[in-house]
């Protein structure tokens, strides 16, 4: 009898068991898919990098890292006040060819620059003669004061950049002022593109010099206060060459108006 009770039992207890069992892994399965979706969303964040714009890699590449040493640790090595001096020197020399040899304003000072050259040695012209403006489109030197030297002042004249052609009467120079014209401009111009060349020439000059002075005092001094000294030297050259650079665009843009 009892048998007979636990087979008809049997069927309702297998389904109960299966009930079970599907309510449990519904439960697990919900319980899960929070974390796993948790989980892969944190992914990226965590996987995620960040790249550098090419504008932001452009100013990093353009911008070298300025080096400053203390003089007082390098001065028995080579006097950096002095490598800045002569370069500045470079620059101011410059300043002055640019505004003695390429003004298109025509006064006396216009020739002060002129050097002629003697027997006795090279003076300046203002020295062996007195030069003033007899009209505006003329130039006179009066050569009284040292007739001997009045061929040489001619040849200096007409050997300058300015583009002269002095005419001589006697002890007095007759000077022309060349027209200012586009081709004139044009030709000042260049001559400030010539005059700048050799300055950047003069300061690379500088620049070399001083690193092989730095090079020679290599016993004694770790290799990194040499290079450093050296990566200063450098940026100074380039800052003076940056300087040049600013000088001729201006007097450039000055020239052609």
């Amino acid at each position: 009898m009892a048998m007979n009770h636990l087979s008809l039992l049997r069927p309702l207890l297998y389904q109960s068991l299966v009930r079970q069992v599907r309510h449990t892994a519904i439960v697990s399965a919900a319980v899960r898919l929070p974390l796993l979706h948790h989980s892969l969303s944190s992914k990226p964040a965590i996987c995620s990098r960040f790249y550098a714009t090419k504008k932001a890699k452009a100013k990093s590449k353009g911008q070298a890292a300025k080096v400053s040493i203390n003089t007082a640790l390098v001065e028995d090595i080579i006097s950096l006040d002095e490598v800045k001096e002569e370069m500045t020197a470079v620059v101011n020399a410059l300043k002055e060819d640019f505004t003695r040899n390429l003004s298109i304003r025509t006064s006396p000072g216009a020739l002060d620059h002129i050097v002629v050259t003697t027997a006795d040695g090279k003076f300046p012209l203002n020295q062996l003669g007195q030069v003033s403006m007899k009209s505006p489109q003329v130039i006179m030197v009066n050569m009284s004061s040292f007739p001997e030297a009045t061929a040489a002042a001619t040849r200096a004249l007409r050997e300058s950049s300015m583009n002269l052609n002095p005419e001589v009467d006697g002890t007095i120079i007759k000077v022309p002022v060349p027209k200012v014209t586009r081709e004139h401009r044009e030709n000042l111009a260049k001559t400030a593109k010539q005059f700048s060349n050799k300055a950047k020439d003069s300061v690379r000059k500088v620049r070399t010099n001083a690193v092989t002075q730095v090079k020679r005092a290599k016993e004694g001094h770790s290799e990194d206060t040499i290079r450093l000294i050296e990566k200063q030297i450098q940026q100074m050259a380039d800052s003076f060459a940056a300087d040049i650079d600013k000088q001729l665009t201006a007097k450039t843009k000055e020239l052609l108006g």
